[in-house]
């Protein structure tokens, strides 16, 4: 299987590339934008094929590796790159990387059928090598490219150095994980479902006083349309508040010894999986 085979490449706006994995149960997607004088790419997908040739076939300029947040579906080809950045307090995700353990788990029979990967994957072996961030993401920095530049919007909860990328350019907002049609995974360790309401509220005022035209996220169906994250803003509400029952209770394995209980929301188009007991208006509001 080559390179052409395991990502599907689309050009989605004016200088702006989507570099899809669609044969993984995650569906991640990657994003290229180009400038007049540097190359952002946003997220580096699940490390199988070789995503820093593919780069290199999509622009001739070395690119800057901006990551929506650490988690391994994000980071597969990040320490190819020489230039990686990602918010401080998941820093220690990349440099950590993910070990062969967690990559047999992520790439069992439930995630993808074995013959669906490239022969030189062997998931007996694999590994996410660590590399050291050589910048930081934060809130209200520019990152300039050239003609256009990529806004930082902090947008804590699914994890809590989840960052978003807003481009005046094309009125392109990459959301990374912090908002997607689908599953929204709020039970994991690091999770924080207050931090989430906050999130889906800055998310609301931004689209109302920025030109958003569309919605880039990682996983799922895109792109979104900017009016449907009220939607998922109003239903969230009504989860917090107490309107909103469980549609049903979950266990989820995720590689602990225990797996992680979970009240499941289904809302339109939207599902909020929220760890038990770690949510609700009695949890502290000041994130």
């Amino acid at each position: 299987m080559s390179n052409e085979s395991w990502f599907v490449v689309n050009k989605v706006a004016e200088g702006v590339t989507q570099i899809a994995e669609p044969l993984h149960a995650e569906n991640i997607k990657s994003y290229l934008v180009e400038g007049d004088r540097y190359v952002a790419v946003i997220d580096t997908g699940l490390g199988v094929g070789d995503f820093r040739g593919l780069v290199r076939e999509c622009s001739e300029r070395e690119p800057i590796v901006l990551l929506t947040h650490a988690h391994w579906d994000h980071i597969g080809g990040a320490c190819a790159f020489p230039e990686v950045l990602v918010h401080p307090s998941e820093a220690y995700a990349v440099r950590r990387g993910v070990p062969n353990a967690m990559m047999r788990t992520l790439f069992g029979e439930e995630a993808i059928r074995p013959t669906a990967l490239p022969a030189w994957f062997d998931v007996n072996t694999a590994a996410i090598p660590g590399c050291e961030p050589t910048g930081a993401l934060n809130a209200g920095d520019r990152i300039e490219l050239g003609g256009r530049s990529l806004e930082v919007l902090h947008t804590p909860g699914h994890s809590p150095g989840g960052v978003s990328l807003y481009d005046r350019a094309t009125g392109i907002l990459f959301a990374g994980d912090a908002i997607n049609y689908g599953g929204i995974w709020l039970y994991l360790p690091r999770s924080d479902a207050a931090a989430y309401r906050a999130t889906l509220q800055r998310l609301v005022e931004f689209i109302e006083t920025h030109d958003v035209r569309a919605i880039y996220s990682a996983h799922a169906d895109v792109p979104l349309e900017p009016a449907h994250v009220r939607e998922a803003r109003d239903a969230y509400e009504e989860i917090w508040t107490g309107e909103r029952t469980p549609d049903s209770h979950e266990q989820f394995d995720i590689g602990f010894p225990e797996r992680v209980p979970s009240d499941v929301f289904e809302c339109g188009r939207f599902t909020f999986l929220l760890g038990s007991g770690r949510y609700g208006a009695w949890q502290s509001t000041s994130a």
